[in-house]
């Protein structure tokens, strides 16, 4: 029996499918910035908190009660801040992004949150190693927030997480794993 579906539908299929596994392998909570796409624009749309729903009294029908339940993603940015291999020295590149990224954290929008600065590393290397790298990029970017736009140093926690949320996991070696990401605290 032959297939009843003409080139052009199946065609649609297979990209259909296509783009459903590219979305699993780079679904994530946060935004990825980089480039030009680091503005401060977008990071401030990335990092200001949805406002919280009004409660109102009605009744509605539902077969699902995931959105009911489902834990509110804190918002975040993940920029690719570049370094030096083996190093937490920030490059100028990633002094121009930071200076962006200082002048969202000043914008009224964003002035009465406090943020995690994560740093992450690619699983190249030992894992224990990767975690003291990550750790030392989150502070030098910390730092320089500080230093260079005096953003508040109690609004700005640095914590490094290593190689264990990669955003790239098909390609464990990918930039984006090298990355510093900017977490708003909600609480």
């Amino acid at each position: 029996m032959r297939s009843t579906l003409t080139s052009a539908p199946k065609i649609a299929a297979v990209l259909l499918l296509l783009t459903g596994a590219c979305a699993t392998t780079w679904a994530q909570d946060t935004t990825l910035l980089k480039g030009n796409k680091v503005t401060e624009s977008n990071l401030l749309d990335a990092l200001t908190p949805a406002p919280e729903p009004v409660l109102t009294r009605s009744l509605k029908v539902s077969r699902s009660t995931d959105a009911v339940l489902a834990p509110k993603k804190k918002p975040s940015a993940s920029l690719l801040i570049t370094f030096e291999t083996n190093s937490a020295e920030l490059t100028a590149a990633a002094k121009q992004q930071l200076d962006v990224v200082a002048a969202a954290l000043k914008n009224d929008r964003l002035a009465e949150y406090s943020f995690n600065v994560e740093g992450h590393a690619d699983p190249r290397g030992v894992a224990e190693a990767n975690l003291v790298l990550s750790q030392q990029r989150a502070e030098s970017v910390r730092a320089y927030l500080v230093s260079s736009h005096n953003i508040a140093a109690e609004r700005l926690k640095a914590e490094g997480k290593g190689d264990t949320d990669l955003l790239n996991r098909k390609v464990p070696a990918a930039p984006e794993n090298r990355r510093v990401t900017i977490v708003t605290n909600t609480q």
